[in-house]
């Protein structure tokens, strides 16, 4: 059976420490509900969306190159199986071209055969595609924020 892994890529028109900054700043792109820290090797942190929730450390990190995170506890509470990402990776993988910087994402396990696979699509599509994208390029993405924070901010 060929597993293929979830795999897109975006390109911004900054430096590749910029762009690892950005993907360091998960609160910036995916959701500001986070404890912990995502900026250095060994660090542990757990991204909240209402009753889920997915802890990673991040296990590889070549500055401006490469960081890996790897899922250590997760509960997906629509799934039959609640922690399906459990063992699986997030990978980005940072390259130079010309005068921009390409950052290649793949979820390491997240396949076609996962139960979850057409719905984190879909999210990985817009939180990489979308949110990161706009982080990068125009110093502001779209992440999630709960709607406690977001009645308090109103």
């Amino acid at each position: 059976m060929n597993q293929q892994n979830y795999h897109c890529s975006i390109t911004a028109n900054i430096t590749a420490g910029k762009a690892a900054e950005g993907i360091n700043n998960v609160a910036g792109w995916w959701t500001t509900n986070i404890e912990g820290s995502s900026e250095k090797l060994s660090d542990v942190f757990t991204v909240r969306f209402s009753e889920t929730f997915v802890t990673f450390k991040i296990v590889e990190a070549v500055t401006g190159q490469k960081t890996v995170w790897l899922v250590t506890d997760c509960y997906l509470h629509w799934l039959a199986d609640k922690q399906e990402w459990n063992g699986t990776k997030i990978s980005f993988e940072i390259s130079a071209k010309g005068n921009s910087t390409q950052v290649d994402f793949t979820h390491i396990g997240l396949v076609p055969e996962a139960e979850c696979y057409g719905t984190c699509v879909k999210g990985w599509d817009f939180f990489i595609k979308q949110s990161l994208f706009k982080l990068l390029n125009d110093g502001k993405g779209l992440p999630e924020v709960p709607k406690m924070e977001r009645a308090v901010a109103q």
